[in-house]
Order: C-alpha cells, then structure tokens, then sequence
C-alpha cells in the first residue's frame, strides 16, 4: 500500500507538462498498435513480389539487348518522293531535309535519280550513300532512256482546228460539255446572261458561284464574247434612283450616289465613273459598256 501511494504522490509530483506528454506518449503508442493490428500489409508484400519477378526478368532483358547491339531495323526498297516525315526521321534525315522535298512535292514535281534526290534535300553524301540503294523509281524512269526513240515530224498529223463559240450563244448543252460544269452551274451561267441580256467579257464568269479558276480557264478556251447585240443597257443620265438599283451592278445607296453626283456636277462621263462615291471601280471596264451616257 506505501508503495502505491509512493508511486502516485510521485506522478503527482510531475508538472502538468510533464504529465500532458505522459499521456500522449500512451496515445501515440495505442494508435501505432492500432495500425498495425488493422491495416493489411499483404498488399506491399505482393508488390514487392511482383517488382521483384519484374526486376529478375530485366536481367534477361539487358542481356537479350547486348546481344542485339549491332542489330539495324531493315529498309525495304521504296520510293523516295513519298518519304514522310516519320520516314525521313527514321533514315536519318534532318528535319530541313525533309521540308525541303515536301516543298519540291508540293509543286506537283518528282525527283527521278539519287543525285537531283540529293540535289533537293542537300542530304550528305554518307546519308545519300546509305539510303540511296533503296531507291525504288517507276519502271518508266529507269526505262525512259533505253526506251526513248525520237518521233518524226511525219508522225503527227496536222492539229485539229477547235472552233470557239460564242459565250452568247451557248446552250446549256454546249456549256455541260465542258468539264466541270454540269446542270447547276450551267443554269447560273445562263442565269447571269438572262439579267445582263448579253455577256460582254469573260471575265463575268469570275461573278458566278461554283465556278473554280480551273473551270473558268476551261470556259475561256472553249468561248469567247463574240455578239453583244442583245446587251441590256441603261442610260445612267437619265435614269431615276428605282431603275439604276434595278441594275444589277448597283445596290439603292450606290443609285442615290449616282443621282447625287449628277445632279450636283451635271451629266456623267465614263471618266467620272470613279469619283461616284461607292462605285465598284475594280469593274468599272465591264460596268461601263452595259452604260448610256
């Protein structure tokens, strides 16, 4: 019994810090005991197990690569003008080469030897040396000389006269003829002809919605503005403000500019056509000759 009350007068003899930190002494180790017995460590166990099997076959691994360190990927015979940008990476081009020949492909062109390959992309000549044994050309390009025989003047006949039609007579079955245009695009064309009367340059087609610069050039060949005899004009002197924003050409604000001008300075002239505030003067040439003045 002394001996117990002994020991209890002592811990009451601690401060209360001291007695604070006793407590959380036996917490800190309750909680820790806690953790162990709940938590389950057979996971970390399979880990390290698995990391380890992993580890024994990178041994195999690393050896397998020693053996293999003199081994190259193999390069199949291919074409030079379709080496892509991952291509060219794995021959061993730089990146300025390759650009250089998409650059040259870009034009529609090829290149048709080992030396004008180089003379585009400007590769080494120890890279043209290793690569260039895989140059695969079309059987035309390595037969073209074997094969080429000069033609005599004899064989060609006299060229075929193409007759021209006038744009102002064409149906729509002359129009379909060309290539490029088909059931749509020649009723617009017919269309546009309809409000003007007549055409009177080919550069009108540029007007027309669908028409791509490879049709229109197409257009040209085949017609050009031959008749303007049914050419519907106005007479911009006379006209009021309603008929002149009838015109195709113009919109009502450019009418009321045209009627403003006139009255302000007199009778219109072909020359005066570019001071009318808004007027489309990157057609006035065309513009000018559906005009009265």
């Amino acid at each position: 019994m002394t001996n117990k009350n002994s020991f209890i007068k002592s811990v009451l003899s601690y401060s209360k810090s001291q007695r604070i930190g006793i407590v959380l002494f036996f917490l800190i180790i309750i909680f820790t005991q806690g953790i162990y017995y709940f938590y389950d460590f057979t996971s970390l166990r399979k880990d390290d197990a698995a990391k380890g099997k992993w580890l024994a076959n990178q041994s195999v691994i690393d050896s397998l690569k020693l053996e293999n360190k003199n081994y190259k990927p193999a390069i199949y015979p291919f074409n030079p003008n379709f080496i892509t940008d991952f291509k060219g990476y794995k021959l061993g081009m730089k990146v300025e080469e390759i650009d250089r020949l998409l650059a040259y492909r870009k034009q529609n062109m090829f290149v048709n030897s080992a030396e004008e390959f180089q003379a585009i992309t400007k590769v080494s000549d120890s890279l043209l040396n290793a690569i260039s044994p895989y140059f695969k050309f079309p059987d035309w390009v390595s037969n073209k000389k074997s094969n080429y025989k000069p033609f005599d003047k004899k064989d060609f006949s006299k060229a075929e006269k193409i007759d021209v039609m006038d744009i102002n007579e064409a149906t729509k079955e002359d129009l379909m003829k060309v290539y490029g245009i088909g059931d749509k695009i020649s009723d617009r064309i017919l269309a546009e002809k309809q409000k003007f009367g007549a055409f009177v340059s080919m550069e009108q087609m540029n007007a027309i919605w669908g028409l791509s610069p490879e049709v229109i050039e197409k257009l040209k060949t085949a017609f050009v503005v031959k008749s303007v005899a049914n050419t519907k004009k106005i007479n911009i002197n006379n006209a009021s403000v309603k008929e002149l924003s009838q015109f195709p050409f113009f919109r009502y604000q450019l009418a009321k500019d045209i009627v403003i001008y006139r009255t302000m300075n007199g009778d219109v002239k072909i020359e005066d056509l570019a001071k009318i505030k808004g007027f489309p003067i990157e057609k006035i040439r065309i513009i000018a000759l559906y005009l009265e003045f």
